[in-house]
C-alpha cells in the first residue's frame, strides 16, 4: 500500500480546520500532519513537516494565504509544496492572485466533502484543479489588468502546433476537447501539453493559462 498523502491545513477558523481534519483523516490514503491559523505558521510548519500539500485559506492574519503560497510554491522556490486554495469567494481577485503565486487550484469552502477529497488527491497527483469554464472566467476577468502594456505574442520556444494547443488550453478546453478540435488522439494532446509545460518551465495547466494571458497569446 502506498504511503498516505500528507496534508497540512491552514485556516484561521478553528471550526473549519476541525471539519477538514475530520473529513481528511477518515480516508485511508490521506493523513493530516498539522494545522495552523495563519500564513506565517503555514510556511514554518511546511518547512518543518514537509507535507505533500497544503490546504490554504486566503484571508488570514499575520501573513495571508497568497503570500504564504508564494513562499511555498512560487517562482524560485527550491522545493515547492503543492497548494490547494480554499475560499468563501468564488472567482474573486484573491483566488486569481493565489494561482499566480503558485497554487495548483482552488475550491470553495462550501464544496461537499467528496469534492474536497477529490481536490486534495488531484493536486497531490501533480494535476491542476480548475474546471475549464472556471479557468476561462477567472483568468479572462483579470487578463486586461495583468497583461503588460503592449504585450504581443512572441515566438516563445514553441512550435506552431504547440502554440495552438496552448491557446486552446487557455480557452478552457480539456484534453479531449483539444483532441477533437485538432483531430488528434488524446495521447498526442497529452504529449503536447507535457512539452509545453516543460519548455516554458510551468508546473501545470493553471500556470499555462496565466502564461498565455500574460503574454498576449489569447484575448
Amino acid at each position: 500500500m502506498n504511503a498516505p498523502i500528507r496534508v497540512l491545513i491552514c485556516d484561521d477558523q478553528a471550526l473549519i480546520r476541525t471539519g477538514f481534519s475530520t473529513i481528511i483523516d477518515a480516508q485511508p490514503d490521506l493523513e493530516v500532519v498539522g494545522e495552523c491559523g495563519d500564513g506565517r505558521a503555514a510556511v514554518d510548519l511546511a518547512h518543518r513537516l514537509n507535507p505533500d500539500m497544503v490546504v490554504m485559506d486566503v484571508r488570514m492574519p499575520v501573513l495571508d494565504g497568497i503570500e504564504a503560497t508564494r513562499l511555498l510554491a512560487g517562482a524560485g522556490v527550491e522545493h515547492p509544496v503543492k497548494v490547494l486554495v480554499v475560499t468563501t469567494f468564488n472567482l474573486d481577485e484573491y483566488v486569481y492572485e493565489a494561482l499566480r503565486a503558485g497554487a495548483s487550484g482552488f475550491l470553495l469552502k462550501d464544496a461537499p466533502p467528496a469534492q474536497l477529497l477529490h481536490g486534495i488527491r488531484t493536486v497531490a497527483s501533480g494535476a491542476a484543479l480548475l474546471a475549464p469554464e472556471v479557468t476561462r472566467q477567472l483568468v479572462g476577468r483579470y487578463a486586461a489588468r495583468i497583461r503588460p502594456p503592449g504585450a504581443t505574442p512572441d515566438g516563445l520556444a514553441l512550435t506552431p502546433r504547440e502554440l495552438e494547443v496552448l491557446r486552446l488550453i487557455a480557452d478552457g478546453l480539456s484534453n479531449s476537447e483539444i483532441a477533437e478540435s485538432l483531430v488528434l488522439s488524446q495521447e498526442t494532446v497529452k504529449t503536447y501539453v507535457s512539452r509545453i509545460l516543460t519548455k516554458l518551465d510551468l508546473r501545470d495547466r493553471v500556470q499555462a493559462v496565466v502564461y498565455a494571458y500574460r503574454n498576449g497569446l489569447v484575448a
